[in-house]
């Protein structure tokens, strides 16, 4: 369980950096140049590898057994994850999501954990998945009160949507192989 806890704290503050700590963030930069961003890769990626490790190595402890049906609200859920994690692609105009988040990465990230929560009932999922949702929505408070009011950006063109939406189904299809794989059929089965 520690492993998981760090791994997830981990990631939490190595984002939160600029925004809990700027001058030790613009300190680093200073000294280490572009290395700095080698070392914040090399800790989120750490970070990540820690929360592996400690999810599979943790006992699985039931905490409540989610409805069965909640495996189709899941996979509506990650579509829409997908879907909203890509539309904030474009730098100078988006679709037409992109236009009414704020956030659609994060939104995207936290779609995704609470999608996870839902078919996930034990211990360790509730720590990974809810600490992630945790740091989205915490992400999130914190780039608004820094950055003050939001001008939505122009919409994109509609050949931007269909693309996207083409790639949202590609990577959801490619995700629940992986998951077939692994031995976790988002499908039921």
């Amino acid at each position: 369980m520690a492993l998981l806890i760090l791994g997830v704290l981990e990631w939490s503050f190595v984002h939160w950096l600029k925004r809990l700590a700027p001058g030790l963030r613009a300190s680093l930069s200073a000294r280490m140049g572009d290395a700095s961003n080698g070392v914040i890769a090399f800790l989120l990626v750490l970070s990540v590898v820690l929360m592996v490790i400690g999810y599979r190595q943790m006992d699985f402890i039931p905490v409540w057994e989610p409805p069965s049906f909640f495996r189709h609200i899941n996979n509506l859920l990650m579509l829409l994850a997908f879907y909203c994690f890509g539309a904030s692609a474009r730098k100078t105009d988006r679709v037409w999501l992109g236009t009414k988040l704020r956030h659609p990465q994060l939104t995207g990230f936290i779609i995704w954990a609470v999608a996870h929560l839902l078919v996930n009932g034990d211990l360790a999922s509730l720590i990974l998945f809810g600490g992630l949702l945790g740091w989205a929505v915490i992400s999130i408070i914190m780039i608004n009160r820094a950055t003050g009011p939001w001008t939505p950006p122009p919409q994109a063109p509609v050949k931007s949507e269909i693309v996207l939406v083409v790639i949202t189904l590609v990577l959801f299809s490619i995700v629940a192989v992986v998951h077939t794989l692994l031995g976790y059929s988002p499908f039921g089965g």
